[in-house]
């Protein structure tokens, strides 16, 4: 697939265009948390499917180059000046971007986050990739199924403001009553960067020589956890657990690192964002509480009080199934 990777660098910005948007052409911003990221990638993917299924639609694949608000926020600021139709983005910090957004709708763009949500005022709906509830219950019970007798897990999270990954840990707190004699010792940050995210990972293991299993919800955090058990030489003791892409986590099933995983096909959510991004700024659609808006092959959402819709249940890959997606995601 083809699509516009945009830089935070205003000079480098304003030259990537190779010629002007066709005057009937809608342009899509899809903005991530950093470019270089697999998960993300794939997104963009399935945003070109549903422009293509469209048609009449460019999409412009963009991000910082590290996770922050302040890149987002630099990012969305050249958006605004390049009049794009709508935005939307896989937010950094929960409320940091929200003034920027709300320049933004005030010129007439539409705002709609995806993934990783902004404050209700900063976009007119968000889409999760599933329910909360799920994936918190999931993440927990992937590490609790391997060990029926209890045990120490720890938790190996994005940045401290990622609204998804802080609400998905919320949702797996509620739940650990259900799991007797599992204990979360600890809770670190990798920042979506895989030497952090290493390092964090073979600290816990130094810090709690007991652990047994690491879960990290964030596709990033996952793969470094898994290496840094591998090289530990703690295939076996450790299991890294949480959401992940099988072409990145395959080589982790394959040696014993992790037993499963799980995740949502981000090829899908890229595509569900897309149309309901068109949706809305085409006026096919009008977000509010209780609203039914066509996602396209994936269905129907329908909004709940805050704006905001699930896509799917999260999918558990392991060892009998890993082959059947390792090419595809």
């Amino acid at each position: 697939m083809k699509f516009t990777k945009l830089m935070t660098s205003v000079a480098v910005a304003a030259g990537l265009f190779a010629g002007p948007a066709a005057a009937d052409d809608m342009r899509i911003a899809l903005v991530v948390k950093a470019l270089g990221i697999g998960f993300f990638e794939a997104a963009a993917e399935g945003a070109e499917e549903a422009a293509k299924e469209i048609g009449g639609v460019e999409i412009i694949y963009t991000g910082p180059t590290d996770t922050t608000a302040e890149g987002q926020i630099e990012v969305i600021n050249s958006l605004i000046a390049q009049k794009v139709d709508a935005i939307a983005v896989s937010a950094n910090d929960t409320d940091a971007l929200v003034p920027t957004l709300k320049k933004a709708m005030q010129r007439g763009i539409t705002v709609v986050s995806w993934d990783s949500g902004v404050a209700e005022d900063g976009r007119q709906a968000h889409l999760n990739p599933s329910s909360n509830a799920l994936i918190g219950n999931m993440i927990i019970k992937l590490a609790a199924d391997h060990l029926p007798d209890g045990g120490e897990v720890a938790v190996l999270s994005a940045t401290t403001t990622s609204t998804n990954q802080n609400i998905w840990i919320e949702e797996m707190n509620k739940v650990m009553g259900n799991y007797a004699g599992i204990e979360v010792v600890s809770t670190v940050y990798g920042d979506d960067l895989a030497d952090k995210s290493y390092r964090e990972a073979t600290g816990l293991m130094q810090s709690h020589p007991e652990l047994d299993a690491i879960i990290a919800p964030t596709s990033v955090g996952i793969v470094a956890a898994a290496q840094a058990v591998a090289d530990a030489g703690k295939i076996g003791q450790v299991n890294v657990t949480g959401l992940g892409l099988p072409s990145e986590m395959a080589g982790a099933i394959e040696s014993g690192a992790s037993k499963s995983f799980a995740i949502w096909n981000p090829i899908d959510l890229g595509y569900s964002a897309t149309m309901l991004a068109h949706q809305l700024a085409t006026e096919a659609a009008t977000a509010g509480p209780g609203a039914e808006i066509s996602i396209g092959r994936m269905g129907t959402i329908t909004l709940d009080d805050t704006n905001a819709a699930a896509m799917a249940d999260p999918f558990v890959y392991d060892s009998s199934n890993i082959d059947d997606f390792k090419e595809i995601f």
